[in-house]
């Protein structure tokens, strides 16, 4: 960094081409937007996700920023509202003037912005799920978390070494359960899966025991798979407690927040999910190539806010140090820096990214792990 800067200033001194407010205007933070859930029916994923980048943002300027200059990162709240997404979407290209935007927190917000952020030839790191973000390509939207579709493989997978063929499917009516609902039944029949009962519920609904019933009375289900991210994740679950339904219960990769358990109490225990590995750090082996640097987020992370972990913020972690390392290699010119991250390779949270430019999501199969609910813990399901 320190030798950049001499090599400018000679540079200056031997032409005298390049004024000292010139020089002063390059040092201006890299301005870089960031559209979360914060407060709202959504802010299990977007409020860790909002600390996690405070948090990672202190930390590359207190290291010197980026290429000698500060990262000023510009979050707006946006509720989990599409049309909030929107509007703050538009204030943060049109308006601050960003590089590059980060988030948003949940699928229909991204799918509603996605055009937008084409159409202007905006950085999009989506901090959301569902496959249909990055699948058809679009040139400027990336996203951190893993698929869609690799996480149904492994509940099938799963469901397979376990004897279980027929289930029953529930899912959310945002656009996380609709794109869920989608690789479920795409997926089921070369898996040799049968879905008996498909179901969709309201994703403000407080209570599910009527379809949960549907699923008791259909005939022949031996797990149910719950798709979707708030507030049904821990409803399910106390749902099939109450009316005495024992079977197993699978959920999405969007169960990584410890408040889901908390909220579902006993009725979690033995939930399987998928997830990245951030939630199981303490049983990977010290050679894991991840190992280091979940142990390291989780440690500065529950340090800092006293809350566990979670993974959403790990999408979030990753999604600004995509931008951040593409910055380092290329500075802050918007073409450059859209090249640089689907050429990226990167050792993230969420897993071992390997952008391209057919896959502006970089993850492998290999990102996910089965865990379940044990004694209110997570683990390593075996």
């Amino acid at each position: 960094m320190k030798k950049a800067v001499l090599i400018a200033l000679g540079l200056c001194a031997a032409i005298g081409a390049v004024s000292i407010e010139a020089v002063a205007a390059d040092a201006k933070p890299i301005r870089i937007g960031a559209l979360f859930s914060v407060t709202g029916p959504a802010s299990f994923l977007g409020a860790p996700e909002e600390k996690t980048v405070r948090m990672l943002a202190e930390k590359v300027n207190a290291e010197g920023g980026v290429l000698g200059r500060k990262v000023e990162v510009i979050v707006k709240d946006t509720q989990g509202s599409p049309e909030k997404a929107v509007s703050f979407a538009k204030q943060l290209i049109e308006e601050e003037r960003v590089l590059a935007i980060i988030g948003p927190s949940t699928t229909g917000e991204t799918m509603q912005i996605k055009g937008l952020c084409e159409e202007n030839e905006m950085i999009l790191v989506s901090c959301a799920a569902a496959e249909a973000i990055t699948n058809p390509v679009a040139k400027y939207v990336f996203k951190t978390p893993q698929k869609d579709s690799q996480a149904v493989t492994w509940i099938y997978n799963t469901m397979k070494e376990l004897g279980i063929s027929k289930i029953a499917v529930v899912t959310s009516n945002d656009g996380f359960g609709n794109q869920g609902k989608l690789q479920l039944e795409a997926l089921a029949p070369e898996h040799g899966i049968q879905v008996v009962l498909n179901e969709v519920y309201d994703k403000q609904a407080t209570d599910l025991t009527d379809i949960i019933t549907k699923v008791k009375s259909a005939a022949g289900v031996q797990a149910v798979v719950n798709w979707s991210i708030v507030p049904a994740q821990s409803i399910v679950a106390k749902n099939m407690k109450q009316i005495g339904l024992d079977v197993p219960l699978f959920q999405s990769h969007g169960f990584g927040n410890p408040k889901y358990v908390e909220q579902a109490g006993v009725a979690a225990e033995g939930t399987l999910f998928v997830a990245g590995r951030l939630l199981v750090v303490d049983e990977l082996p010290d050679e894991h190539p991840q190992k280091a640097l979940l142990a390291a987020y989780k440690k500065e992370y529950e340090a800092k806010y006293n809350e566990p972990v979670s993974t959403f913020g790990g999408h979030a972690y990753d999604a600004l140090m995509v931008v951040c390392k593409a910055l380092d290699q290329v500075g802050p010119d918007r073409a450059k820096l859209r090249d640089a991250i689907e050429n990226m390779q990167m050792t993230g949270i969420s897993g071992v990214f390997k952008f391209s430019k057919a896959d502006h999501n970089g993850l492998q199969k290999t990102a996910f792990v089965m865990v379940k609910i044990q004694r209110g813990q997570w683990v390593l399901a075996k």
